[in-house]
């Protein structure tokens, strides 16, 4: 999801990757297809092998403890988690809080590892003694296929973050919960808030969640005001995508490029592409590009896009909608039901940092959730703070997870139990 400020389009092979990462940023980007019925082949430096995880990239390098878990969701998707420790006590020490990262569109679980352990959240959580787990849903690099599909079949893509709400982000939180013995922690960023929020209008999931910490909120996206986002929804390139049968977005192929180029040529302005999508960022640590690259972005399904956009077109935060009679085939009714945030118990405390610059994660937006819950949350605002910065900015430590942890431990003891 990251990506390089100013950067100009040029037709080079380090300018097309990262032009390509810049526009996965947050949560929308171009598509590549490849072969086999229009599902790209991943060729990227961590396409997915036995030997490579990452907890022999990324964490244990800087000299923490992982162990990797493989999490079996109801419908046949095989996920990674990896559990994480600080280098001075073991896996579910004593009075050590579970918290479970979750992680962005076009992003998985590296994300939280990839600035130095004084400034990622992943590593600055297991300092302070909590239990890490990373979720990384299906499609993403790390976790590993299908128990019967193919990442060639069209079904194996044929989700959206409904799914990865109430499938990936369920069978996580239920998994961690059975081996801790305990209430879990939920931390989420971009795509991972809209997850987290669906997932907790389910009263059996929340059941399972101590508190959530949301970074960039979102479940409504009407207000939506970034300028290459609006212009491929006015484009309709999600249903372009869909009706050239590609199922998987991948963006580790140059025709991203091209593709990008068209939709900025003679309407937007794309020689910022980040701030074209994510609003302007403070705070991103522009100096560790090359080595982003390395690890983002990964693929997910064109289905997922395509429910993203329909929540910006419609202003509603609910279930994918597949037509009228489709609906009513899957649904009952003419129109997909809407996530009810009513449900959301009043007793389970949020937290939610969101930024002033942020044109995904629109301050009107997350009004109207707030309107809707019953509870209320803690509210950090960071007036100067782009989508970007909650997870990469140079100061987030001070800014934003230091805040972000004393919510956390202001439970106490209780935590563990």
């Amino acid at each position: 999801m990251l990506g390089v400020v100013d950067m100009v389009l040029r037709p080079s092979r380090s300018a097309a990757a990262a032009a390509v990462l810049l526009a996965a940023t947050g949560f929308v980007a171009l598509c590549s297809a490849g072969s086999g019925g229009g599902i790209a082949v991943d060729s990227g430096p961590l396409a997915r092998s036995p030997d490579r995880t990452l907890c022999s990239q990324l964490i244990e390098p800087a000299g923490y403890p992982c162990a990797e878990h493989t999490v079996e969701t109801k419908d046949g998707y095989l996920l990674a988690l990896q559990r994480v420790s600080s280098g001075n006590r073991e896996f579910g020490a004593e009075g050590a809080p579970p918290v479970l990262l979750q992680h962005g569109l076009f992003m998985a679980g590296d994300a939280w590892f990839l600035d130095s352990p004084v400034q990622s959240l992943g590593f600055i959580l297991a300092d302070h003694g909590f239990d890490v787990w990373v979720g990384n849903v299906r499609g993403t690099r790390w976790s590993h296929g299908h128990v019967s599909l193919s990442e060639k079949d069209k079904d194996f893509w044929d989700w959206s973050w409904e799914e990865l709400a109430l499938y990936d982000l369920a069978e996580m939180i239920r998994y961690i919960s059975s081996i801790t013995s305990s209430k879990v922690f939920l931390v989420g960023h971009s795509q991972g808030t809209i997850m987290s929020l669906a997932a907790l209008t389910q009263p059996a999931i929340a059941e399972m969640v101590k508190a959530a910490a949301l970074l960039c909120p979102i479940s409504y996206l009407g207000h939506v005001s970034a300028p290459l986002v609006l212009r491929m929804v006015s484009m309709h390139l999600d249903q372009m995508v869909v009706a050239m049968g590609i199922h998987q977005l991948n963006f580790r192929s140059e025709i991203g490029v091209n593709l990008l180029d068209s939709v900025c040529d003679g309407h937007i302005e794309c020689n910022d592409l980040l701030t074209s999508i994510t609003g302007k960022n403070c705070c991103f640590n522009n100096s560790r590009v090359d080595f982003y690259l390395e690890y983002e972005p990964h693929p997910s399904s064109s289905k997922n896009l395509r429910h993203l956009f329909q929540m910006i077109r419609k202003g509603s935060f609910a279930m994918y909608d597949y037509g009228f009679f489709k609906n009513m085939k899957m649904y009952g009714q003419l129109k997909p039901p809407a996530f009810d945030l009513k449900s959301i118990p009043q007793t389970l405390p949020l937290w939610m940092a969101y930024g002033g610059n942020d044109t995904l994660a629109d301050a009107a937006d997350l009004q109207l959730t707030l309107e809707e819950l019953q509870s209320k949350p803690e509210l950090l605002y960071i007036e100067k703070y782009g989508h970007v910065d909650f997870i990469v900015g140079l100061k987030a430590k001070e800014d934003v997870y230091d805040h972000m942890i004393e919510f956390f431990t202001s439970f106490g003891k209780s935590l563990s139990s």
